[in-house]
C-alpha cells in the first residue's frame, strides 16, 4: 500500500508528551498498537513535513476544482 492508495482501515491517532521527554505519536486500529517516540526536534521536524504537505494538498485542492474546507 502506497501513499495514494486509500483503504478502509480506521485508526485513532493521539499525540503528546511523554514522561521522559520524548515525543509520542501513538496509532491504535484493529489489530495494532503502535507507538512511536521522538525526540523534540525529531518531532519538530515531522511537524514542519506535515504542514508542507498540508499546503501542497491544500495547493492541489485548489487546482482540481474542488472546493476548499474552510480554516478553523
Amino acid at each position: 500500500m502506497g501513499i495514494n492508495s486509500q483503504s478502509d482501515i480506521a485508526a485513532n491517532l493521539q499525540i503528546g508528551p511523554t514522561d521522559q521527554g520524548m515525543v509520542r505519536i501513538y496509532l491504535q486500529g484493529e489489530g495494532i498498537d503502535l507507538p512511536l517516540d521522538f525526540d523534540p526536534e525529531e518531532a519538530a521536524e515531522i511537524a514542519e513535513e506535515l504542514l508542507a504537505a498540508a499546503e501542497a494538498a491544500n495547493d492541489m485542492g485548489k487546482t482540481s476544482g474542488k472546493p476548499k474546507k474552510p480554516r478553523r
